[in-house]
């Protein structure tokens, strides 16, 4: 349908419109793509979906394979990139590649705006009040790490307790096995209710004097449920205990307010928000990164080096060592523009309603176990599954999927292995989608679901 093959425009400094469904911002600012008003049609065309509307945007989902459109549902691992993104790293490694920071020439300066730039642009996307407060990192893993050796190292002894929950990804347990391990801090572990979500009220039970810092995820990317990060932010504080977050999850899919949530750190990636990979970034409270010790030694990190010690620069620039990565950097503002453009607001209603058809399809398949809570009308589910077949591996549901009917989705322990123990199995199938997807897709997917189980199944 025409409406379908709309996109949607959204806008950018010196680039051209991309879709066609939003018009042009004023000179003003970013405020940011209002809604162009469709002139009147004698014959109302079907509205076309988010997803429909922003494929176009997409490249690589307009292909096939053997004959099988694409179906990308892998979303929880990588999301795609939109064409402005792949254009804005074009036009850098084009145009205008220098170090940033050091030098005085035309092209050092304009990369060196166009990073500082980016730094602002995740600030405001995340609504923090200084964009002092944002530090790019190789990615959600490393801005873990970062907190867990330069803060973790330096404000944890024997004694102290780690608070995690069985669900959080193996970059949020790892590091803190290796402090625990240096200082001698005990790790922990808040397990899961009957609605296989975190137990909240055991994580509250489970807080004291000793505990320093709680480290939970915002949404899952197992069980597809959300914190309430606010509360349990307001209960550490109680004790005095800080708060890390990993919204690798969220950040993509709804908005984010580090000021609203009030945890004292905050990670995510860029490339699950439509940006490169191997950049991503932590926000910090300017106090506490200010009073923690440098993570990684080497230039531009210093402010001066004498032979026997060097002092160091304030953060952000403490905590970024080296050259950074400059291009992906500016990469990730331009995907921060790109869903700006759309709305953290829009994508999050989208996916909601796409969360819910996900589910209610997928539960429809007989044998079919889905992990996490049901969908309801106060407890919105992320929008992806992890799910088994009964009797059947999810390798192989996820092998043929993709070799016959070309639908990409996840397949293993998903960085998850204490949540898969707990839940008493070794690995799930996982379908995770995205604002470009929709709802014929899942249809497809489950279709293509249902007759890879009759292949299996006849099998065996």
């Amino acid at each position: 349908m025409a409406a379908a093959a709309a996109g949607l425009r959204c806008c950018f400094p010196g680039s051209s419109a991309i879709g066609s469904g939003f018009a042009k911002p004023s000179s003003s600012g970013w405020g940011w793509c209002a809604g162009a008003v469709a002139a009147p049609s004698r014959e109302a065309e079907p509205v076309a979906s988010l997803g429909q509307r922003t494929r176009v945007d997409f490249p690589i989902l307009h292909q096939e394979f053997d004959g099988a459109k694409l179906v990308y549902f892998d979303n929880g691992a990588t999301s795609q990139k939109p064409s402005s993104v792949m254009k804005t790293l074009d036009d850098y490694y084009r145009s205008y590649n220098s170090n940033v920071h050091r030098g005085i020439h035309a092209l050092s300066a304009k990369a060196t705006d166009a990073y500082e730039s980016a730094r602002r642009k995740v600030a405001n996307f995340v609504n923090a009040p200084n964009s002092r407060e944002i530090i790019f990192t190789r990615n959600a893993t490393e801005a873990i790490n970062l907190v867990a050796y330069s803060w973790g190292l330096s404000n944890l002894k024997q004694g102290d307790e780690i608070v995690l929950t069985v669900a959080e990804h193996h970059s949020a347990i790892v590091p803190w096995q290796f402090v625990s391990q240096k200082t001698g801090a005990t790790l922990k572990y808040v397990g899961l209710t009957k609605e296989e979500v975190p137990d909240i009220e055991q994580l509250k039970g489970l807080l004291s004097n000793k505990t320093k810092i709680v480290v939970v995820h915002h949404v899952s990317n197992v069980l597809g449920s959300m914190l309430p990060i606010e509360e349990i932010v307001t209960w550490s504080n109680r004790v005095g205990a800080k708060v890390l977050v990993d919204a690798c999850q969220s950040i993509p899919h709804m908005p984010v307010d580090v000021q609203k949530l009030g945890a004292d750190f905050l990670v995510a990636s860029s490339h699950k928000m439509c940006g490169p990979t191997g950049v991503g970034f932590l926000h910090g409270k300017i106090d506490i990164l200010s009073s923690m010790e440098p993570f990684l030694g080497g230039g531009e990190m210093i402010a001066d080096v004498f032979q026997d010690k060097s002092t160091y620069a304030e953060p952000p620039s403490r905590f970024e060592a080296g050259t950074p990565a400059i291009g992906e950097a500016i990469g990730m503002g331009a995907a921060i523009d790109y869903l700006t453009c759309i709305g953290m607001d829009r994508i999050h209603e989208y996916e909601k309603e796409l969360a819910s058809y996900l589910y209610e399809s997928l539960i429809s398949v007989p044998n079919v176990r889905i992990y996490g809570p049901a969908p309801s009308q106060t407890d919105h589910r992320a929008p992806l599954c992890s799910f088994n077949v009964e009797n059947i591996h999810p390798t192989d549901i996820a092998q043929i999927l993709d070799l016959q009917h070309g639908v990409a989705i996840r397949s293993g322990h998903h960085c998850a292995q204490i949540l898969h123990r707990t839940l008493g199995i070794n690995a799930s199938a996982r379908a995770s989608l995205h604002f470009y997807n929709t709802k014929e897709e899942v249809d497809v997917f489950v279709d293509a679901l249902k007759a890879t189980i009759d292949v299996l199944t006849s099998q065996h």
